[in-house]
């Protein structure tokens, strides 16, 4: 089978998961334009306006609901909420971009290796992806970041990289099993081409949209088990991100408190990225099989 034809990658799915998941990435280009992300700053955001409903404000810990000099209010140490999305947005979506591309990376690498040279390599990296996969991640996580303590960005996508590795060379094993038999794979391998050139060069343009499937999906897990962690406690305290500002608003009793703008921003704006992801992941899923497309597209 030659290469897909770009019209397939067009469908409406695809094209609303790409849309919300851009939107939050070109957010960390606006939104700094109209707040001053250094109101992330404990106290900086103290409030010059009384609320006139909701919960009496605590003046001296610093939190109002909306004004105009802070349209999402702040939250309870002083900290304008619009700066602290700002900040802590593009952190939380560069994790999980870490370390779903490089999981992700390491899975391309093995599992065409498994799929295409078979024999022990194949029995060798299954069995190391699929002990990996029996393997507590989000409990194993946990333990590294009590022990760790403070955990920077780059740090915690590494992390997250050593357990996001497992499912994509699962996936990729099993295409290219199927893939390497096809009639132009074959005529590749008998014409001289090299062992990477048949597996990068034949194999690798027509498995592009499961590569792409499989980084999406990864990207939204690795999000949702470091949110998991930070919501714990266990995420870093430096910076701001969509998971500690939950757990602030959380050890803040900002639900009981009735300070919703404390809480519901956040849990928002990683909803928005959820579905954007599995938009994403569905659309590029419809690519991939000619049974899920919609041809009267």
């Amino acid at each position: 089978m030659g290469p897909r034809s770009w019209a397939h990658w067009v469908n409406p799915t695809l094209i609303a998961g790409l849309a919300l998941v851009l939107l939050v990435i070109v957010s960390e280009w606006v939104l700094p334009v109209f707040v001053d992300t250094d109101q992330i700053a404990a106290g900086s955001g103290a409030p010059s306006v009384v609320p006139s409903f909701g919960p009496t404000p605590d003046l001296a810990a610093g939190f109002v609901e909306a004004t105009p000099d802070h349209p999402l209010g702040t939250d309870g140490r002083g900290r304008d909420m619009l700066a602290v999305l700002a900040v802590g947005t593009p952190r939380t979506l560069k994790i999980g971009l870490i370390g779903a591309g490089l999981g992700t990376l390491i899975g391309v690498l093995l599992g065409f290796s498994a799929g295409y040279m078979r024999g022990r390599v194949d029995t060798v990296i299954s069995t190391l992806a699929d002990t990996a996969m029996t393997i507590p991640g989000l409990a194993v996580l946990v333990v590294v970041a009590s022990v760790v303590g403070e955990i920077g960005v780059v740090s915690m996508g590494l992390i997250m990289a050593a357990f996001a590795w497992p499912m994509p060379t699962r996936v990729l094993r099993s295409q290219v099993l199927t893939m390497r038999e096809r009639r132009y794979v074959v005529m590749a391998r008998m014409s001289g081409s090299s062992t990477p050139g048949v597996m990068f060069k034949e194999i690798m343009p027509n498995l592009l949209p499961y590569l792409a499937a499989s980084f999406t999906e990864s990207v939204a897990g690795v999000i949702l088990a470091v949110t998991s962690i930070e919501t714990l406690g266990l995420g870093s305290r430096r910076l701001p991100t969509l998971g500690t500002t939950v757990n602030n608003a959380l050890e803040g009793s900002a639900v009981f408190r009735g300070m919703w703008w404390w809480w519901l921003p956040p849990i928002f704006v990683l909803a928005v990225i959820f579905v954007g992801f599995l938009l994403l992941t569905n659309g590029l899923d419809q690519v991939a099989n000619p049974r899920l497309r919609d041809e009267s597209l």
